[in-house]
């Protein structure tokens, strides 16, 4: 599955725990009719896969549904979803005038001042 949006919040890396789990997350706000600003984790390695971006930058991001059972101590079962990204990439194209040769000015396509049509009349009538 993947999300599509721009990107509203990064957090910071988080580390939770004695064995050193990490969590990051990031919000991107979707683009339709009603957007939706969905909560994304990247865990572990994953985290470092938000270090090139940043806030309103257009993203697509794999994710994958994720839901776990807890019951707690008086016996209720709880559950649980949560969307973990895998995958992130940039929807943004480069500028493209990095690619074309500069456009020279107008004037350079004006006959110049000293220019008198009677001198240049190449016509034979």
């Amino acid at each position: 599955m993947e999300v599509q949006g721009r990107i509203k919040m990064i957090d910071e890396t988080k580390t939770y725990g004695n064995n050193g789990f990490r969590k990051r997350e990031v919000v991107v706000t979707t683009e339709e009719q009603y957007p939706q600003h969905i909560l994304v984790e990247f865990v572990q390695d994953k985290c470092d896969l938000l270090n090139s971006y940043s806030v309103g930058q257009m993203v697509k991001i794999s994710i994958n549904l994720r839901g776990r059972e807890w019951v707690n101590p008086q016996g209720e079962t709880k559950y649980f979803n949560s969307i973990q990204g895998w995958r992130i990439e940039n929807l943004q194209s480069e500028p493209a005038g990095d690619n074309m040769p500069p456009v020279p000015p107008m004037e350079a396509f004006e006959p110049a001042d000293d220019y008198n049509e009677e001198d240049h009349d190449d016509l034979p009538f």
